[in-house]
């Protein structure tokens, strides 16, 4: 039978169902999806590929899903670090965004972004930034799948002047993206202290019309809920709940301060929460209380914040800060074991996004969105359990292929679809202007 690729490896590992570990399979890829998983032998023998991959010391996974960053502030990575989040955010990086960022900004902040998070194994992005258009369309010529965040805040910036245009805006974005397999959309309001009630009430609404998902950050910090507490005697979530966003449409992202109660909510809501456990450590946020969530039974997904304040997209090194820091905040090595890390960084990512029918995990009638790991070098040797490799002893370093819908982005450690030296160049250009010193002075 004639079909696309062909892609044999010494292992795959397709999250779905849990803890199953496939020695000397194939997976066929056809039409951009995957047609089968099946022993090699009996793969070569039952198709004639256009594209055949020999990957001897390698596992398949899913790709990488990075459930919350943004992506076009990869161009202020380093700029103001070391500092708490409200003075990284009021005295540095919103001043530093108000002055720099525009179209080209994001377009290209978002290009280097697509290199990193490729070339680290993540085939799609949960985002939340200005110019919500900008990213779409990059992501999608750069063959990447990407859930888009209709940005909402209450003060102006270069995207939109209110919540009328900011809302008008961002559902023209879902508009123009309807139609295409790679780009899907989320409403995005920036946080509980940063959008009032009646853009929040609003949000609700367009959200069950447009059936997309809430993507939002709540609950970082403990001064975020202290001062909410003081100003209308709620906590934020309580608040979103009397809104009517508590529900399986949102993503919380961050949720460091939690209690007991409100986890039975989320829970019985059906919300997702987005574990972001390198941002959170770096900014002294707080730490998400994920053992006790997934015992509860909420889905908990991770990604990595921007680089701004990670500085990183790197989703290896994600699952294994979040396996490690749960067993030391539960006092349990059993917390979070690799598979559960594997599977966070991969199918409750999709589910977060409303996109688990299509990506998530490898298995038949699901988008070929595949990443090709190297575990044969000194540092994954011996192997005994792969996934626990996975996530312990390897990483983005490791990855040299990737497929998104079938289409190869990266062979080799090469990217395909991007060109490297142009987005250095141009980062190199965007590092000096903003590095200015007279500029740098006005935000230090």
């Amino acid at each position: 039978m004639n079909i696309d690729t062909l892609i044999h490896a010494r292992w795959i590992i397709p999250v779905a169902p849990d803890n199953r570990v496939l020695e000397d399979y194939s997976i066929a890829v056809q039409g951009g999806r995957i047609l089968e998983l099946l022993p090699t032998e009996e793969a070569r023998d039952k198709y004639a590929p256009a594209h055949e991959h020999e990957l001897t010391r390698h596992a398949l996974i899913p790709g990488l899903i990075n459930a919350h960053t943004h992506a076009g502030m990869s161009l202020l990575r380093g700029l103001a670090d070391d500092l708490p989040l409200m003075t990284w955010l009021n005295d540095h990086i919103w001043p530093a965004e108000k002055r720099w960022v525009n179209e080209e900004f994001v377009a290209d902040g978002t290009r280097l972004a697509i290199a990193e998070m490729i070339r680290g194994g993540t085939t799609c992005f949960n985002d939340m930034y200005f110019f919500p258009d900008v990213t779409a369309r990059v992501a999608s010529a750069a063959g990447m799948r990407a859930v888009v965040g209709l940005i909402l805040i209450d003060f102006p910036s270069a995207w939109a002047g209110d919540a009328d245009e900011y809302l008008h805006r961002g559902i023209r974005v879902h508009d123009d993206f309807r139609g295409n397999t790679l780009i899907t959309t989320a409403f995005a309001p920036h946080a509980p202290y940063s959008v009032s009630d009646a853009p929040l009430e609003r949000v609700r609404t367009l959200a069950d019309e447009l059936e997309i998902p809430i993507h939002m950050h709540v609950h970082e910090t403990a001064h975020e809920v202290t001062e909410a507490e003081q100003r209308d005697g709620r906590r934020p979530l309580r608040r979103l709940g009397e809104l009517g966003l508590l529900s399986s449409s949102l993503t919380a992202v961050h949720m460091t301060q939690l209690t007991e109660d409100e986890i039975g909510a989320l829970a019985e809501s059906g919300a997702s929460v987005v574990h972001c456990p390198e941002s959170n450590l770096k900014l002294a946020s707080g730490f998400c209380p994920v053992t006790r969530l997934l015992a509860a039974g909420v889905n908990v997904a991770l990604g990595t914040d921007g680089a701004a304040s990670n500085n990183d997209l790197d989703m290896f090194s994600e699952m294994r800060t979040a396996a490690l820091l749960a067993k030391g905040l539960s006092a349990d090595p059993g917390s979070v074991p690799a598979a559960t890390a594997l599977r966070m960084a991969t199918l409750n990512g999709a589910m977060a996004l409303g996109i688990a029918d299509q990506t998530g995990s490898l298995e038949a009638g699901k988008a070929a969105d595949i990443v090709a790991v190297d575990l044969g070098g000194v540092e994954t040797q011996p192997l005994y359990h792969p996934v626990s490799q996975l996530v312990y002893a390897t990483g983005r370093d490791r990855v040299s292929d990737v497929w998104v819908a079938g289409r190869q982005l990266l062979n080799g450690r090469e990217l395909t679809t991007l060109d490297r030296e142009k987005i250095l160049a141009r980062t190199a250009d965007w590092n000096h202007r903003i590095a200015d010193v007279d500029e740098l002075l006005e935000f230090s």
